[in-house]
């Protein structure tokens, strides 16, 4: 089998480099959006364990209660509701550019940062609402 011929320069073009890509805030959105998605799984499975402790009967359901309760517990769910309002912000941002429509650069930032606002809003006032009822 014949050596390809190398000469000191590479023609081809190289791939850019994270140096090289101007930071943008649609840039942490893809990210957070992928990670959101990651950590609704196990979201998922908090709901399905508290649901499964409910039907096994009262001993379960209350202890159960009392770690979602408990200050860890109560972290892990604010960030499950961030995650869940976050990721279906991301979705709906999606369905906009699927309509084929906001995909200007000013637009795209604007999405992406009301996306951000609603979700830590929508968070906020969840967490207020439930707290105070």
């Amino acid at each position: 089998m014949a050596q390809a011929e190398t000469s000191g320069a590479d023609p081809r073009p190289t791939s850019p480099h994270l140096q090289i890509y101007t930071f943008r805030i649609n840039m942490v959105m893809s990210i957070l959006h992928r990670i959101t998605g990651v950590a609704l799984y196990f979201g998922t499975v908090l709901l399905a364990t508290w649901l499964i402790a409910a039907a096994v009967g009262g001993e379960a359901y209350e202890t159960v209660s009392w770690l979602f309760g408990s200050w860890i517990g109560l972290l892990v769910l604010f960030g499950y509701t961030w995650v869940l309002l976050h990721h279906m912000m991301g979705g709906v941002r999606h369905f906009i550019w699927d309509t084929g429509s906001g995909f200007d650069l000013e637009t795209v930032d604007r999405l992406c940062w009301a996306s951000l606002a609603v979700s830590v809003g929508g968070t906020l006032m969840i967490w207020a609402v439930a707290l105070l009822a």
